[in-house]
């Protein structure tokens, strides 16, 4: 995780670091990951037939 918080600050030196941005882009990243989880475990498949 410090290696992909340093990567991005040397990519976009104009941005200050703030660490609740940071968790609120962490809490986004796990909440999306937890519904593609549930989504892949109760068998729904999203694809472009849904649509």
């Amino acid at each position: 995780m410090t290696a992909i918080a340093k990567a991005l600050l040397n990519a976009i030196p104009a941005i200050s670091f703030d660490v609740e941005n940071f968790e609120a882009i962490a809490l986004f990243c796990g909440a999306g990951l937890l519904v593609s989880l549930c989504l892949a475990f109760s068998g729904l498949e999203v694809n472009y037939g849904m649509f």
